[in-house]
């Protein structure tokens, strides 16, 4: 069952309500933790609400991206 893209930014954006000084750490965390119990899809899961939390923090622009 694949989890739809717009429900990890919903629950990305939620993270950083629950975790506002730590929610990349805070859901890094329970990646790892399913990883650790061989449960690869929450760990897929929780490394995609991750990386999702990563892009709604960052400041700055990558370096191949324009800025308009």
């Amino acid at each position: 069952m694949a989890i739809p893209e717009v429900d990890i930014w919903r629950a990305a954006k939620k993270m950083i309500e629950l975790y506002p000084e730590g929610a990349e750490i805070a859901a890094a965390t329970r990646a790892d933790a399913a990883l650790d119990q061989g449960d690869m899809f929450n760990f897929n899961l929780w490394k995609r609400v991750t990386q999702a939390i990563h892009e709604l923090e960052r400041t700055k622009p990558c370096d191949d991206e324009t800025i308009n």
